[in-house]
């Protein structure tokens, strides 16, 4: 049956040459966990991407049930944890995933550092992966404050006094992230709430694509 709709697809879309140039593509031998135990470390890039994945999904059934609004934030997640079958599951996975995602990339970054992986040809991934660092992070953030409990409001206000101290631009980037300045409240969830769903998934999607595209076209490092 899958064999069927992959020829029918072939035949009108020509895909046998995109799949074999991704699924014919050589490993090389040094990230070969089977020739060299130290080649686990290779691995926490896949890792990142594969709770990234978990990430993304669980987060899209997330929001077929929360409700972006200070008066019913709270009681969407308790209808999504105690009503909606499997709903504990999802979030329960959606929330742990969120630290395991920066473990992760940072185990990652870690690697590519100590192991040089940043050097000539490689400076333009580094940046990029960088980058995605940060993403990870902003989406860390602005999602701890979604559920909108006394914890996640006290911690996002912790946080947007760090962001004012920033010199200079500080005040207007808490403004910009806040909407109200003063006070962390319907404006405040409502940016965060964007920001999480819209702003940086569509930046996390584009530097991927910028990462893997280099990773293809550069090769995987190798050691020090």
């Amino acid at each position: 049956m899958l064999q069927k709709l992959y020829d029918w697809v072939d035949e009108r879309l020509d895909i046998t040459p995109i799949w074999r140039d991704i699924a014919d593509h050589e490993v090389p031998e040094h990230v070969n966990p089977a020739h060299h135990f130290s080649a686990f470390v290779y691995c926490f890039g896949g890792l990142t991407f594969f709770v990234t994945v978990i990430q993304v999904l669980s987060g899209m059934f997330l929001t077929m049930y929360y409700v972006p609004d200070i008066e019913n934030a709270w009681h969407s997640v308790q209808y999504l944890q105690s009503q909606v079958a499997h709903g504990q599951i999802v979030r329960g996975m959606h929330h742990w995933g969120a630290s395991v995602v920066i473990v992760m990339i940072f185990l990652h970054t870690l690697r590519v550092f100590f192991q040089g992986a940043y050097k000539k040809p490689r400076e333009l991934n580094w940046i990029v992966g960088v980058l995605l660092f940060f993403v990870m992070f902003g989406l860390g953030f602005t999602g701890y404050l979604l559920p909108w409990d006394n914890k996640a409001f006290f911690a996002t206000q912790v946080g947007l006094e760090i962001a004012e101290s920033v010199p200079v631009i500080g005040t207007d980037i808490k403004t910009l992230l806040a909407g109200d300045p003063d006070i962390v409240g319907a404006q405040t969830l409502t940016r965060f709430f964007a920001i999480h769903v819209f702003f940086l998934p569509a930046a996390l999607f584009g530097l991927m694509a910028l990462h893997f595209i280099m990773i293809r076209r550069q090769g995987i490092s190798g050691p020090l």
